[in-house]
């Protein structure tokens, strides 16, 4: 005879095997300094190693490493999955210190690698002296929906963050240091990788420069990014990079971003080895006190010709670039662009030019620009509907490049291809029409 489980019984059960899948699907571990790999990884038994988490972490999965120093390379055994991330994080309140001294890690791999992996974040971590093999802080490649956040990054050899063939990327909020000391690469590096997000981040005094160590480059066939709210200041190369290498590089945007005190250009685009580069808008960034340009279009590489494509330059603000002898607000060197776009935009007091075009270019539109300092150097524009004067910045001297009420920049600018918003996300227009420059008067 069939025995019936009684109602409350069997409501039990089925309480206790939905937790324990739920328990299967968002586990948690921890990882301290006091703790053993052969502990469970549970809060009161941690494990001793990140590593140990590393191959021990399903789909669902969090460790929290508690505040201390990790010497070891991490590398994730397994990915993750839809709704169902892996996490590495520090401890809530706590910094995990991951130090590769004394680790002579294998040539051109990270300290913290995903490779080959999905669904994965990347969080609340201090990752140091990754080397001596041009090595990287964190290095992702061939692997999808990785999110990199919240990280402070010191002393790598090779780049501080670099992600190679790649898509569906997040880097956020990270501060990234003495990047490429004394390695390839760039501070941050994009290099093949598509849908991505390069947000929030402070890169700031890196290597010396002698073979790499621009602050942030998104390069070699990467398309459908945004490079956006980055500071990015004090490095020996240019600022924030676009090149195409040899591939098509595509939609990509950068914007609101604040680049300064950098020993080249502010902004650049490139197609150092002829790929295409193609649909690139820059606009509402800032550029001041950098060592060449505020923004070039440049001809960099040993390619016979640069294609470019489609180039939007608007509503950005360059000021006093050109820092040792020669430079200026925004430079047109390649003869290969077609397509370009420079609207709206303030030219302030830079060095040698406010604008110019190296060569004569019959698929151009440059207007409704503010042109303060013309120089009547030999390549020198000032386009069509341009207006010149003192912008009257708020306080240049402290590098507030807000329009005070009276400037010339307020309303003259076009409304076409401008942004919706102004560098701190302020809808344009605010008045009568738009402005000219990064920022949008916002009224007395």
């Amino acid at each position: 005879m069939k025995i019936k489980t009684p109602l409350w019984i069997a409501l039990i059960l089925a309480g206790w095997s939905f937790c324990q899948r739920q328990e299967q699907i968002h586990r948690v571990y921890y990882v301290a300094p006091t703790g053993s790999d052969n502990n469970p990884g549970t809060e009161d038994k941690p494990w001793r190693t990140i590593q140990k988490a590393a191959e021990t972490l399903l789909p669902g999965d969090t460790v929290y490493i508690k505040a201390g120093v990790y010497r070891e390379r991490v590398v994730p055994k397994n990915s993750g999955e839809p709704d169902k991330y892996i996490v590495y994080a520090s401890y809530p309140g706590d910094t995990a210190v991951i130090d590769g001294e004394g680790l002579n890690l294998p040539e051109e791999h990270g300290l913290f690698e995903v490779l080959d992996k999905n669904y994965i974040v990347i969080s609340g971590l201090k990752i140091m002296n990754a080397g001596p093999n041009e090595n990287v802080g964190i290095l992702v490649e061939n692997s999808s929906h990785i999110i990199i956040q919240k990280n402070y990054i010191y002393n790598t050899t090779s780049s501080g963050i670099g992600v190679w063939n790649s898509k569906d990327i997040i880097i956020d909020g990270n501060e990234i240091e003495l990047a490429c000391n004394d390695g390839e690469q760039e501070c941050i590096t994009v290099a093949g990788t598509e849908n991505f997000e390069v947000k929030n981040n402070h890169v700031h005094d890196g290597g010396p420069g002698t073979n790499g160590g621009e602050g942030i480059d998104v390069k070699d066939g990467s398309s459908n990014g945004k490079v956006y709210n980055n500071c990015v200041h004090h490095l020996n190369r240019l600022g924030i990079y676009v090149d195409a290498w040899d591939k098509h590089t595509y939609n990509i945007e950068v914007f609101q971003n604040r680049v300064y005190n950098c020993d080249g250009d502010g902004f650049a685009l490139a197609s150092e080895a002829g790929g295409l580069l193609e649909n690139i808008k820059i606009y509402n960034n800032i550029a001041y006190d950098n060592q060449y340009c505020g923004i070039a279009i440049t001809a960099n590489g040993d390619a016979f010709q640069h294609p470019m494509k489609n180039i939007k330059v608007i509503n950005n603000t360059l000021y006093q670039n050109g820092t040792n002898n020669w430079g200026g607000g925004i430079y047109v060197e390649n003869p290969d662009v077609e397509n370009i776009i420079i609207r709206n935009n303030i030219c302030s007091k830079n060095l040698s030019f406010q604008m110019a075009v190296e060569s004569s270019l019959e698929d151009m539109s440059v207007d409704h620009n503010l042109i303060d300092g013309y120089r009547d150097y030999e390549d020198e524009i000032r386009g069509k509907d341009y207006v010149e004067g003192d912008p009257m910045f708020a306080d240049p001297f402290l590098r507030d490049f807000h329009l005070k009420k009276g400037s010339p920049a307020i309303d003259k600018g076009s409304s076409q291809d401008a942004p919706s918003d102004d560098f701190e996300g302020n809808p344009r227009p605010q008045g009568k029409g738009y402005d000219i420059g990064a920022f949008e008067f916002m009224g007395a």
